[in-house]
């Protein structure tokens, strides 16, 4: 069993969580391996980072195999050198730790590797086509034009639903087909934790049509809760994700379109934060208080 979507820290965020311990908590419930974001602090998008990643995970001398996604901008040499570091760190046989994947974040979540714009996007997908890369491709699919962050009232944690509506996902799972079929993409197109029925049903569609490799993948919560489960109090904001939790009858839809086989993955977004982090109590640059989104997802995979 594979978890493809962790976010394991260390560096500046090791408080949070790290390589060592996610590792301990995978080997115990189960796992064979799992997959790491790129969204750390600093964010893994250079060779010289990438090198020094696995050469920490290998250190940890773990028995549960180490992947980690190389995160993507939309400069072309930046994309030239993690794509020529896919090819040199994509892990050979009995590898314990290697390069899976190269990952896109459509839209702002944690941390700062968004591309928000779609001809930004779009240029991702020819430049990967020039550099011959036929790897995963990971998305975090949330159009930036269509969230509505006026709608966020942190004493209303289910507001953020609202604030992340499902079109928003959906539209930026349509513009990632249409960019990855309309410029030949050879790899495989991964859209992460799809949270609402119609982001599946586009892709369906385009398995359907042939012309990509496509595959998704859905959280345990994401099936399992629902905004209507979040108490409006502070205990409600540990509830709060991104993309959020959708209506119940979604995640009812969510937990059958997995059951009928038609998601790929299931993966937990491990994603650690403070008790302060998530309920407002730390500031960002600005003085804004935070609400971090994301909560720890590991021990519950094996249970799911």
């Amino acid at each position: 069993m594979i978890d493809p979507h962790v976010h394991l820290r260390d560096w500046g965020q090791s408080y949070k969580e790290t390589i060592a311990h996610g590792l301990s908590v995978a080997e115990r419930i189960g796992l064979s391996g799992v997959f790491d974001m790129p969204n750390t602090s600093p964010a893994i998008n250079s060779r010289a980072l990438l090198d020094k990643r696995l050469a920490e995970a290998a250190k940890v001398n773990s028995s549960v195999f180490y992947g980690v996604y190389v995160g993507l901008t939309s400069d072309p040499a930046q994309i030239r050198e993690v794509v020529q570091a896919y090819k040199y760190f994509f892990p050979k046989e009995n590898s314990r730790v290697g390069a899976v994947g190269l990952k896109m974040f459509a839209g702002h979540s944690v941390g700062n590797l968004g591309i928000i714009e779609p001809q930004d996007q779009r240029r991702v997908y020819r430049n990967l086509v020039e550099e011959e890369y036929d790897g995963v491709l990971a998305v975090h699919c949330e159009r930036e034009s269509l969230l509505l962050p006026f709608l966020w009232n942190p004493s209303e944690p289910k507001s953020h639903s609202f604030a992340r509506p499902s079109l928003s996902e959906v539209g930026s799972v349509s513009d990632q087909i249409e960019f990855a079929e309309g410029c030949g993409f050879k790899g495989t197109l991964h859209i992460s934790h799809v949270s609402v029925p119609d982001s599946v049903e586009l892709i369906e569609q385009a398995r359907r049509r042939g012309k990509i490799k496509i595959t998704c993948g859905v959280t345990p919560h994401h099936c399992m809760l629902d905004y209507e489960a979040l108490p409006l109090s502070g205990q409600g904001l540990l509830g709060k994700v991104n993309p959020p939790l959708r209506s119940h009858n979604s995640s009812n839809r969510m937990f059958t379109l997995l059951r009928e086989g038609k998601i790929d993955w299931i993966e937990t977004d491990h994603a650690p934060h403070t008790l302060a982090e998530k309920t407002g109590k730390t500031f960002d640059s600005k003085g804004q208080p935070q609400y971090m989104s994301g909560f720890p997802g590991l021990p519950f995979y094996p249970h799911f």
